[in-house]
């Protein structure tokens, strides 16, 4: 599979989905298991939501972390329904997980609704964030190199799988390293799809202006195709990608908390030349690198960060590696 091949990974490939489009019938998709719980079973598995089982909490969302009955441990979102903007965006975000099942995504187990209140519950992750792993100052493990490309190629695995694989085409739409888990073993689940939109092949035109349109993405992150033209698409997925690659390589968080910088502005050096990758690799790895490694994930971000999203490559062609200038680094196979 090339350029994640020569970093040491293995893809297994599957027959290609057909590609949907919104007339799609989503009656005729078979949906992933799930349960419906009641608001008894969630109080209990929370201990009454306790706030010592809080785990997150945004603006339209609390995280609790839940205890099954078996000992086994579970999230759960729970998200405001009181207007219909809410009731809309919880409706699509659980249409969306009814889809999805994939290894590097966070498994969904079942919902619960009671009118005012949703319920979403997932796997618990134990790990974390990539965020905290990252850039948290009380992270007291060091993300190794080889932990950090498999993050990356797993990552890229999730958003293949999202774009081309599903029934129905999904846009993640917030790609940043808070919504990345890891578990025990630093894998990586791609999390949170309260942005995501279903159901298209490339694009979604822009709301009209006299609409309320909600932004799609975070500061750092988001593609500013996407900001300038209000056009949502696959390639801002892969805009967020390229900058989680920086990240990787880096340390340094996509928007700065001291000054507010972007890492795509910090990193223009390396993305204009990426022989000048060793200025800015991160100084926690303590040089235990592969320096060809980090030319080659550089270069990828700077396709995944072009100007024009039609220029950035796929996901596939990420994982399949159609990118000719980096075709000196597939020479071999490396196996691991």
């Amino acid at each position: 599979m090339e350029l994640f091949r020569c970093l040491g990974f293995k893809l297994k490939r599957r027959g290609s989905v057909p590609d949907a489009r919104v007339s799609g019938d989503l009656d005729s998709i078979k949906l992933v298991a799930r349960r419906l719980f009641t608001c008894d079973e969630v109080e209990k598995f929370t201990m009454n939501l306790s706030g010592s089982r809080l785990i997150a909490y945004g603006g339209f969302s609390t995280v609790y972390l839940a205890q099954f009955p078996d000992s086994t441990f579970a999230a759960v979102k729970i998200m405001d329904l009181s207007s219909e903007r809410f009731r809309r965006v919880y409706k699509q975000e659980l249409d969306i997980l009814l889809q999805i099942q994939h290894e590097n995504i966070v498994k969904f187990l079942g919902n619960c609704d009671n009118g005012n209140e949703g319920m979403l519950l997932f796997e618990y992750v134990p790990n974390g964030t990539l965020q905290e792993k990252l850039h948290g100052v009380h992270s007291k493990k060091l993300l190794s190199w080889k932990n950090r490309m498999a993050i990356a190629f797993q990552l890229a695995k999730a958003i293949e799988y999202l774009h081309d694989k599903c029934p129905l085409p999904i846009v993640h739409g917030d790609i940043k390293a808070s919504n990345v888990l890891l578990d025990k073993k630093f894998n990586c689940k791609l999390c949170d799809f309260g942005s995501a939109k279903m159901g298209f092949s490339s694009t979604i035109l822009p709301e009209s202006a006299t609409a309320n349109r909600v932004m799609l993405g975070s500061p750092g992150y988001t593609d500013p195709y996407y900001l300038r033209t209000g056009i949502a698409s696959k390639k801002n997925d892969i805009y967020s990608f390229g900058v989680i690659i920086l990240e990787l390589i880096s340390g340094f968080e996509a928007l700065s908390s001291d000054n507010g910088e972007r890492l795509i502005s910090k990193a223009g050096t390396i993305l204009r030349d990426a022989n000048k990758v060793e200025e800015m690799l991160d100084p926690k790895l303590n040089g235990n690198y592969d320096l060809e490694e980090a030319k080659a994930m550089v270069a990828l971000a700077g396709f995944c960060l072009g100007d024009s999203p039609s220029l950035r490559p796929s996901a596939s062609e990420i994982l399949d590696t159609k990118i000719s200038s980096m075709s000196f680094l597939f020479s071999h196979d490396k196996k691991i």
